[in-house]
């Protein structure tokens, strides 16, 4: 099997996860599980990124990997001291 193959499959997978994500994102009973669930989306949209990136040789596409990551650790940050607050 070649290299392709398995970025098809990691990609495929990615979306599976991305896609569960969502459901609990919409229907998550409480605020720490949307919470939850953006932050394991935010993080499949990081990998996605970083998995088209080395398929295609592109190193910028890593570089926008990390800014995403970055922002999405201050929206958790910013999400839990929302929810610490309302406590």
């Amino acid at each position: 099997m070649s290299i392709g193959i398995w970025f098809v499959v990691g990609l495929t997978a990615l979306a599976l996860t991305g896609g569960l994500a969502l459901i609990r994102l919409w229907l998550g009973p409480s605020l720490p599980d949307r919470v939850v669930a953006s932050d394991l989306l935010a993080t499949v949209v990081i990998a996605i990124i970083a998995v088209y990136g080395l398929a295609t040789g592109q190193a910028a596409l890593l570089d926008a990997a990390l800014v995403v990551a970055l922002l999405s650790f201050l929206g958790t940050v910013a999400f839990a001291h929302f929810i610490d607050r309302r406590s």
